[in-house]
């Protein structure tokens, strides 16, 4: 079997299980293809992006264990904890604070990035419940945005901690 995920042509798909969003799934994958395109291509979990491939523009960010990591470079066969995306923060009922701040604070503008952004964001509150400027700034500075509203993010990322502060 040739694969695009290494070139190695003696590589086999393997069923596995991942937690993904609080469900049980099961995937047939090669242990180094991308958790990124395991999420994608095979269940169908369209939140996280695609932007580099090398984990220097942070769209693909996701959730395991709580730990924002790069999904496009994290093989899936590595994948040991729970994985939440941007999907599996909110709920039908409610948003997630960090996703109402950024309505609040009009963060977004053209969208490609702010799954990432905003997982990047959670991560950081669930570590930091209260950040200063430094610490978001050190949290978010591996999440570009291509239009440049890293004012609005900090200030999102602000009100969100304000929001979680007072719940």
């Amino acid at each position: 079997m040739f694969s695009i995920y290494g070139a190695k042509p003696y590589l086999k798909a393997h069923e596995m299980r991942l937690t993904v969003n609080g469900k049980a799934i099961r995937i047939d994958a090669e242990p180094e293809m991308p958790l990124l395109w395991a999420l994608r291509d095979l269940a169908g979990i369209k939140g996280p992006k695609f932007g580099c491939g090398i984990a220097a523009c942070g769209a693909c960010t996701v959730l395991v264990d709580g730990a924002a990591v790069r999904s496009c470079v994290l093989p899936v066969g590595q994948v040991d904890g729970e994985v939440t995306t941007i999907e599996g923060i909110g709920s039908s009922e409610a948003l997630h604070p960090v996703q109402q701040a950024w309505i609040d604070e009009q963060v977004a503008q053209c969208g490609y990035c702010q799954a990432g952004q905003i997982m990047s964001a959670v991560a950081l509150l669930n570590e930091i419940p209260a950040p200063s400027d430094e610490e978001i700034d050190r949290a978010m500075g591996g999440n570009l945005c291509r239009c440049a509203t890293y004012p609005r993010i900090r200030a999102a990322i602000k009100r969100a901690s304000d929001t979680s502060a007072e719940t």
